[in-house]
């Protein structure tokens, strides 16, 4: 913090000029195309200032799966109601790739995955979220931390309780910081140096975060 300095006491004192604190950095998209970047407003990613209309709409989803090349657009959820056969969509693409292993997922990820994608929709990123993992199996989850990959051994991912997740030319530090906004569950921030940039793992359990 910067305070205000005086001199000794004496016949007269000069007193500094307080200078203003730095501006906080501004969320920022990643850098892909600059003809492309769009700097949305301060608070965009702070899911607080949300109101109960937001909450009440229908959700409708976009989502890709890199894996396996599927695509789609779903009305999950209307009235009060999840859409059943929208839902049971959803499950799928969320599955075990490796593995062939659809399970019923957690309807309040599927709710934070939505809202996630709505929110960010209304200042003109319309990207689909790119689901890199969702479900795991308890040998596929094996598996991934045999051959190095961040993955906890009693990790929500078996539990239909966690998705790592991405969206097309936004920052993985701003996605995160968007979902941990949320306050729905865990949110791990995974930054690589890579031409399609890190994932955030977004879960239901306890609140928390890290990097990993």
């Amino acid at each position: 913090m910067v305070g205000c300095a005086s001199s000794p006491p004496s016949k007269s004192v000069i007193v500094a000029k307080e200078s203003p604190p730095p501006s906080p950095p501004r969320p920022h998209l990643a850098p892909s195309n600059p003809n492309d970047m769009v700097e949305p407003p301060p608070d965009i990613f702070d899911a607080s200032t949300l109101d109960i209309d937001f909450w009440v709409k229908p959700r409708t989803i976009s989502v890709v799966r890199p894996a396996s090349g599927e695509k789609a657009e779903l009305l999950y959820w209307k009235d009060g109601e999840i859409n059943d056969p929208a839902y049971q969509e959803l499950c799928h693409l969320l599955r075990d790739v490796q593995g062939g292993v659809t399970v019923p997922m957690d309807p309040k990820l599927l709710e934070l995955l939505w809202a996630t994608q709505a929110f960010v929709a209304r200042y003109g990123m319309n990207a689909p979220l790119q689901i890199l993992s969702g479900y795991r199996t308890a040998e596929t989850n094996r598996h991934l931390i045999e051959q190095g990959v961040p993955a906890a051994r009693k990790s929500l991912h078996m539990e239909a309780r966690a998705a790592d997740i991405r969206i097309s030319n936004l920052d993985s530090g701003v996605l995160g910081s968007l979902i941990s906004s949320f306050r729905q569950g865990g949110v791990g921030f995974y930054y690589r140096q890579t031409k399609q940039g890190g994932w955030i793992h977004a879960d239901t359990g306890l609140q928390r975060t890290w990097k990993g």
